[in-house]
């Protein structure tokens, strides 16, 4: 039961987070009226996004001849001399390397099963547990069912993936907090360039945010209000995927939700 109640619970975030997106036409009136800030290039897969040799393919592109071709409907990201496509749509496909929020599900007598919310079966053997496991003892005892870790993609194994909870100390279990869930394909925009979005809400909240690349996020503060405007400054961020300059609106969205909500930033 607390399985289904933990996966409900995120379900039903994803579902709202669905409900929440606005239609192209809404988020082109809404960019009229944001301080005159051009949106980026929308492109879908197959159009050429740049050509010439000046720019070099990144994530979600492939050279062509003299052509940069975009795989992947989304946005448009120029940096440096990379190009690369923040994607708008499509479902968590997990990647080496992905740090990711999980749900424990079940043990077995080497490890624990997790979902991590993809199209693959996850497993976290007691070799890459976070902490010394005494094989005495129950696995439910450091991880039970309905709790939530973050933790890496190790890799793939047959029709499943490994994860581990080695190399950082970010990788632990989560306690407390808020948990949401967006669509994968938002986190790149929540984190922003550098870090500058999140950066700016954990700092105008004072709460402490991991992102799953998975797109689950804990969020834990000092105030539950506090948290709460952080969790709506996300699902605000992920619900405009075409607006450009969202950083001015997320403080601008922040001041006004922290006045409504009476809380001092």
């Amino acid at each position: 039961m607390i399985i289904k109640k933990q996966e409900k619970q995120i379900t039903d975030k994803e579902k709202e987070s669905e409900k929440t997106k606005v239609s192209v036409s809404e988020e082109v009136k809404e960019k009229k009226i944001s301080k005159g800030k051009t949106k980026r290039e929308i492109v879908v897969p197959g159009e050429v996004v740049v050509e010439g040799p000046d720019f070099l393919p990144g994530e979600g592109v492939f050279r062509e001849g003299n052509k940069i071709i975009s795989l992947k409907y989304g946005l448009v990201d120029k940096s440096d001399r990379f190009v690369k496509i923040i994607p708008l749509s499509g479902a968590y496909i997990p990647r080496k390397g992905n740090t990711v929020i999980g749900l424990i599900t079940d043990n077995s007598l080497n490890g624990w099963f997790v979902n991590i919310f993809g199209p693959y079966p996850s497993f976290l053997t007691i070799a890459e547990c976070a902490e010394y496991v005494n094989k005495k003892r129950p696995l439910a005892d450091y991880y039970k069912p309905g709790e939530l870790i973050v933790a890496k993609v190790l890799g793939y194994r047959g029709k499943g993936l490994d994860l581990t909870m080695k190399g950082s100390r970010g990788f632990h279990k989560l306690f407390g907090g808020l948990i949401i869930k967006i669509g994968a394909f938002s986190v790149p925009r929540i984190i922003g360039r550098e870090g500058s979005m999140i950066k700016l809400i954990k700092t105008k909240t004072n709460t402490n945010i991991t992102i799953g690349q998975n797109g689950v996020i804990w969020i834990k503060g000092d105030d539950t209000k506090k948290e709460l405007l952080a969790k709506e400054a996300m699902e605000f961020i992920a619900s405009r995927p075409f607006v450009d300059g969202l950083t001015d609106l997320v403080e601008e969205f922040l001041e006004k939700k922290s006045k409504e909500l009476e809380i001092n930033l």
